[in-house]
């Protein structure tokens, strides 16, 4: 099967209500960079902005007692091998609540600062709520000091129940200070009961919007599935009815006329309050083949799209929508 990649630019949905622009699709970092030739990865970048991805997900996924990694520092390289302006490139950052204590977020985020070499976060992610012992008012005036002081712009949130984000945004409306603008989400079309739940549609309606992530079940539903990879949890224990489904999903895509990666990618496109898809890529052919993936919802629309994945709506009656 031959494609071909399109040049075509980029669309841009504002996150939340920040009135900051994202690209419709946001590269990611995991520990991809340290993995790949550095002037591949150089390169793979020049691609992404000059196609119009300007939000690039980077975090400092290492802490006390973990390996060391590298791939945040990798990226700050690259960015200067490439010749990437500041306003070329929007900056997202992850801040781990288990490091929140007396100093806030600051410490955290000036070293993630460092390491990229920027002064500052376009957006900035809270890690998933694990922790009972904070006070979210705590968490929305902290980060509200950070943008005033402007170390950041917007913040959001990592697979945050829809009632905790409720009540950052109530929090934040009785400071009158910004609340989140965007939750991060897994959703694909094995995964989709909370971010297409009740819980979460009344949140869209407040203006927050949706960053989908981990589309493709850390590579199952392209394919790749011996096990040998590094996968995020598996909420309502569906990860071996998606691994059966992967044949048939598989046959769906070729019939549409393209790769699998590129159907579970574009089916998330179809979610009405999607500001910007998060992937990963390790080639440029990568990278590419996943862009093209926009153009799937524009040959055969968003309506019929869905239709056709419906059979692989793994976690429906499976995952509580009001839950993380």
């Amino acid at each position: 099967m031959t494609r071909t990649s399109t040049t075509t630019a980029l669309p841009q949905r504002e996150i939340g209500t920040s009135g900051i622009p994202a690209s419709l699709f946001s590269l990611g970092s995991w520990h991809t960079y340290d993995r790949m030739d550095f002037g591949d990865a150089t390169a793979m970048l020049r691609e992404a902005v000059d196609r119009g991805v300007n939000l690039f997900d980077v975090g400092v996924y290492t802490g006390p007692g973990m390996p060391p990694a590298f791939t945040d520092v990798i990226f700050s390289a690259m960015v200067r091998a490439a010749g990437l302006r500041r306003d070329e490139w929007l900056l997202s950052s992850k801040l781990w609540l288990e490091a929140f204590g007396a100093d806030g977020f600051r410490p955290q985020l000036e070293n993630a600062l460092f390491r990229v070499g920027v002064e500052h976060a376009d957006l900035v992610i809270l890690g998933d709520l694990r922790r009972d012992d904070l006070e979210l008012r705590d968490l929305v005036l902290d980060l509200a000091d950070l943008a005033d002081r402007g170390l950041i712009r917007a913040w959001g949130v990592n697979n945050w129940s829809a009632t905790s984000i409720q009540t950052l945004i109530d929090l934040a409306a009785a400071e009158g200070v910004p609340g989140p603008q965007i939750a991060q989400l897994k959703y694909s079309v094995s995964r989709r009961s909370i971010p297409d739940g009740a819980p979460f549609a009344r949140l869209w309606e407040q203006g927050l919007t949706l960053q989908a992530s981990d589309c493709l079940e850390g590579g199952v539903l392209a394919g790749k599935v011996n096990g040998d990879r590094q996968i995020g949890r598996d909420p309502g224990d569906i990860r071996q009815r998606i691994i059966d489904d992967v044949p048939a999903f598989t046959a769906l895509a070729e019939s549409l006329g393209v790769a699998p990666a590129q159907l579970g990618i574009a089916f998330t496109l179809t979610h009405p309050a999607l500001t910007t898809t998060l992937f990963g890529a390790s080639s440029i052919a990568q990278l590419r083949a996943n862009l093209d993936a926009a153009a799937l919802v524009d040959r055969i629309g968003a309506a019929e799209l869905r239709r056709l994945v419906e059979p692989f709506w793994a976690d429906r009656d499976a995952v509580d929508p009001e839950g993380p």
